[in-house]
């Protein structure tokens, strides 16, 4: 006998955390089962488990208002029993008002159900479940608070870049070649690494844009620095290991450590970067550092030459791992972007990360790790354990939008449009609160930091900015410890220059209320 199926689609849009949640059933494809099952031995009748199925489903809303029913003929034929029992329960279900009858059409939900379901309380009290032992790691995660700057979209929203000004029809072009006629390479099982022609891509790219010292067979390519982080985490470090992050720093990256058990220490950044003298002093034998040397995030300070000479050094006598998190480093305004740190190292202690979310756009889902040779069976075990092997049509068609020039003249452009919007937001500071604020990291990437006088709190000003629609992010958000500085974090990749300015006004009014 053939087992029924169903596909029903249950869409969530959440606007902000001011906005309630809004549910919508979608209409499954004509043709499509609804899960019901029937059980010959049962000592209830057919058409009334049939019955209870579709009333449960349509409770439970995995059928939806208005959702097209099979016919009683084919559901007979499908679950392989008489039509009669059918018949009997979808009368039962039009009577009652479940179901609605369309002469010419069919049989359907009724329309009018109410649009939310009821509460299941009255079911969850009768289930008493048991044990449901589950693993402690998410805890620090579910600790953390609901970060309202981060719930919208528009004005100094950190992760935000200029989608809007990227080239889809190449890219669409691109994407065509290869869905049209897809070489037999891209639809089958892949190479856990990555598809060879992209890393050939990123190896070139990394050896000429950033001075990473690599080849093809070192580039693992992954969803995103988040999961280059977990890999590493998951090759390198033992539940308790210690981990050197830098104060203040990249939460994200601090979610991923905490989730493979690592005991993080936090090193303070001065101008020249991670504070090495601090860290040793804190913690002299860590097995990992996470460092953000070209443009620390978020403070935008930029690494010393003799800080990171240093650091490899102190690397290499200690043993520790470098994890290099070049998020950004390819937007620099005053000056050619820095090498990477990576490029420097001769004992391969670094692990260098990379991402193609700020450069292209963030749903893309593709980055890179930089493997030391000798790691990279290890890497790659890894990464095939976790999902097997990265998907290959994103890949392929960025290869082509590398090799064939489209990257290169879209940085280009990207830099000349983030440095207006950068120049825009700094003059607008300086016209509106000079005297408040102070700037700082405006010298690259696509943030920047608004430290604001002792006696005001960032949070408090965050929140009330977030409920007049800018989505500014606290500096004191970003410090594992007691945080020594007050300020704001505003990016502006994905606010036009010209709305820049008012925004800073209503930004302006927040603060001066505070």
């Amino acid at each position: 006998m053939l087992s029924p199926r169903v596909v029903s689609l249950n869409s969530r849009f959440e606007r902000s955390e001011y906005d309630h949640y809004h549910r919508r059933m979608k209409r499954a494809p004509k043709g499509i089962l609804p899960v019901i099952a029937v059980d010959r031995r049962s000592r209830t009748p057919l058409y009334r488990q049939l019955y209870e199925g579709y009333r449960e489903a349509i409770v439970e809303r995995r059928l939806g208002p208005a959702q097209r029913l099979p016919s009683t003929r084919g559901l007979a034929r499908e679950l392989g029993i008489s039509r009669i029992p059918v018949l009997g329960a979808f009368e039962q279900l039009l009577a009652e008002g479940y179901f609605e009858s369309r002469v010419g059409s069919g049989t359907f939900v009724a329309r009018s159900l109410p649009d939310e379901p009821p509460a299941p309380a009255a079911r969850a009290r009768a289930v008493r479940p048991g044990r449901r032992p589950v693993s402690r790691g998410p805890e620090v995660l579910l600790r953390k608070q609901p970060e309202p700057w981060a719930a919208g979209s528009g004005a100094f929203r950190t992760s935000e870049v200029a989608v809007d000004h990227f080239p889809f029809q190449a890219w669409s072009s691109l994407l065509l070649r290869h869905a049209r006629n897809p070489h037999r390479s891209l639809l089958k099982y892949g190479d856990p690494m990555g598809w060879r022609p992209f890393r050939e891509a990123v190896a070139g790219y990394l050896r000429t844009a950033r001075a990473v010292r690599c080849e093809a067979d070192q580039v693992l390519v992954v969803s995103g620095s988040q999961q280059a982080l977990e890999v590493s985490a998951r090759v390198l470090l033992e539940p308790g290991s210690r981990v050197w992050v830098e104060e203040p720093g990249y939460v994200g990256a601090r979610d991923v450590l905490r989730m493979a058990g690592a005991r993080l220490v936090a090193v303070p950044v001065d101008d020249e970067g991670l504070d090495l003298a601090a860290g040793i002093a804190r913690c002299p034998r860590p097995r990992a550092v996470h460092v953000t040397p070209s443009h620390q995030y978020p403070l935008g300070v930029t690494m010393s030459a003799p800080r990171r000479l240093k650091l490899l050094e102190w690397a290499r006598r200690s043993g520790a791992w470098i994890l290099e998190d070049d998020y950004d480093s390819e937007y620099r305004y005053e000056s050619l972007p820095v090498s990477a740190l990576q490029g420097l190292d001769r004992d391969s202690r670094v692990i260098y990360i990379g991402t193609f979310s700020k450069v292209l756009f963030p749903a893309l889902r593709v980055g890179y790790v930089v493997v030391p040779p000798d790691l990279v069976r290890r890497f790659a075990a890894v990464r095939e354990a976790m999902d097997i092997f990265p998907a290959t049509l994103n890949q392929a068609v960025l290869a082509d939008f590398i090799e064939e020039g489209h990257f290169a003249r879209h940085l280009r452009r990207m830099r000349q449009l983030y440095r207006e919007r950068r120049t825009a937001l700094v003059d607008a500071l300086r016209d509106e609160l000079h005297g408040v604020l102070r700037v700082l990291g405006d010298q690259a990437g696509v943030h920047l930091v608004a430290t604001l006088p002792k006696r005001q709190r960032d949070r408090g000003i965050s929140l009330s900015a977030a409920r007049r629609g800018l989505w500014a992010m606290p500096l004191s958000s970003c410090y594992l410890g007691k945080a020594t500085r007050q300020g704001l974090v505003l990016g502006y990749g994905g606010t036009s220059a010209k709305e820049i300015p008012g925004a800073v006004r209503r930004l302006r009014s927040v603060i001066l209320s505070e």
